[in-house]
Parts: structure tokens; sequence; C-alpha cells
């Protein structure tokens, strides 16, 4: 049974890299590299289907930007990935398969399925 949630995004933790993002989800959405932002967050941050979701999964969770998933962990990763933590580490929902899902209600389901499929 997983203990944890780890999200880790494909963005850099530095402000410029957050300014990039956020120009780039504006200007360019279908171009933007990081799936897992574009289902999870608006522009004004964290949406709300999310955090009722993140509430309600029953899991602990941590959200990372990749820079500062590889210095806690050491390790890495395509990203986005979500991956559960117990004894180790696991992938989750690796890039292919978060990058084919096309909204915010299929990422929680398949989240949701996901971790059944582990308990």
């Amino acid at each position: 049974m997983a203990t944890s949630l780890i999200f880790v995004y494909s963005t850099d933790s530095q402000p410029v890299s957050g300014l990039l993002d956020l120009g780039h989800k504006t200007l360019s959405p279908s171009t933007y590299e990081c799936s897992l932002c574009e289902l999870t967050q608006d522009t004004l941050g964290e949406k709300e289907r999310w955090r009722e979701f993140r509430k309600s999964v029953g899991l602990p969770m941590e959200f990372f930007h990749r820079d500062e998933f590889e210095r806690k962990f050491d390790l890495r990763f395509d990203y986005p990935v979500i991956l559960l933590q117990d004894s180790k580490i696991e992938v989750l929902l690796n890039k292919v398969r978060i990058n084919a899902i096309s909204s915010l209600d299929d990422l929680i389901e398949t989240v949701r399925e996901e971790i059944a499929k582990k308990s």
C-alpha cells in the first residue's frame, strides 16, 4: 500500500522559470511542456476541483518542480511524473500516460484507479 504520492512537474522552481511558464501557458498553451501543470493549475493557481480531490484521496501528497525533486531524492525521470512512495519510489503515471490525459476529471479518475490497483 502506498504511503504517499509525489507529483513532479516538468518545470523548474526559479522565479524566471515561473514567469516564462506563465507566458508560455498563456500565449501558446498547446506547446506548453508540462501537461500536469496544465491539468491541475490555472493562471491563478490550483484548480478548485484538483484541491477537492487532493483533500479527498486519503494519502499525503508532495509536489515538486523537477529541480527540487532531483535535489531532494537524487533521482531522475521523464517529467511530468506521478510517483508512489512507500519503502521505495515507483512510477504511478509516467509522462506518456499523463500527456495522454485530456481533462482534470480523467486525471483524477486515472490516479484513483492506479492507487486502487496498488492497494
